[in-house]
């Protein structure tokens, strides 16, 4: 590898620990368009996709209709309704700072809508640490490598000079696909069997131990 110039980071159970909202809500929105309700792991597998294919996989069958009362039930409940905790995974912010530190440009590639991730960086202040931001409807989903393409084009990189950190295998698949180094973190929404099918670098229980596998 390379000597490491860049990290991107997930943000939904790898940075953030909102794979419970997300479910819980995906679940509720469900119920309220009269579909029938996924299991939360079926739903957590979804985690990390862009919302119409996360719909191709949890609600295959329904119509063009049926899927914007779905989107409008699921934005409601996760935003407005739903009271599941979502705080910072310990030590987040203090590694932003320790590899802001170190001269390394940090970025990140979600799942969520830029409203979404605004409005995050909006309640946390955290903005401020990252060099730029790749969403989901600003990208093709994941697991296509397009966000990371994106982000490598802007910052003038190479793939190798950047590391993937994720809690899913579409994390991970992505940056597999242009041999872009990544490590897959244990607390998220996948597990970590699944990670390594991916060949990450390491899986790790805490945001604190990354520095360990970078350096």
């Amino acid at each position: 590898m390379s000597a490491v110039k860049l990290v991107i980071f997930d943000w939904d159970g790898t940075v953030m620990d909102s794979v419970g909202r997300i479910v819980s809500s995906m679940q509720i929105a469900a119920e309220k368009t009269g579909l029938a309700v996924p299991q939360a792991a079926t739903v957590q597998h979804i985690i990390g996709l862009s919302l119409d294919p996360a719909f191709d996989i949890l609600f295959p069958d329904t119509s063009k209709a049926q899927r914007q009362t779905l989107f409008e039930h699921y934005r409601d409940e996760y935003v407005l309704h739903n009271n599941t905790p979502t705080p910072m995974f310990e030590g987040a912010e203090a590694l932003f700072e320790q590899l802001a530190n170190q001269n390394i440009l940090l970025a990140v590639a979600t799942g969520k809508a830029r409203k979404g991730l605004d409005r995050i960086f909006a309640e946390t202040g955290l903005a401020r640490y990252f060099a730029t931001t790749r969403c989901a409807d600003e990208a093709q989903s994941k697991p296509h490598p397009d966000m990371l393409q994106q982000i490598i084009a802007e910052l003038g990189l190479a793939a190798q000079e950047a590391v993937m950190v994720g809690d899913t295998s579409h994390d991970l698949k992505m940056a597999q696909a242009i041999a872009m180094p990544r490590v897959g973190v244990s607390h998220g929404a996948h597990d970590i069997a699944l990670l390594r099918q991916y060949e990450p670098l390491a899986v790790i229980d805490k945001l604190a131990d990354l520095p360990t596998v970078l350096f």
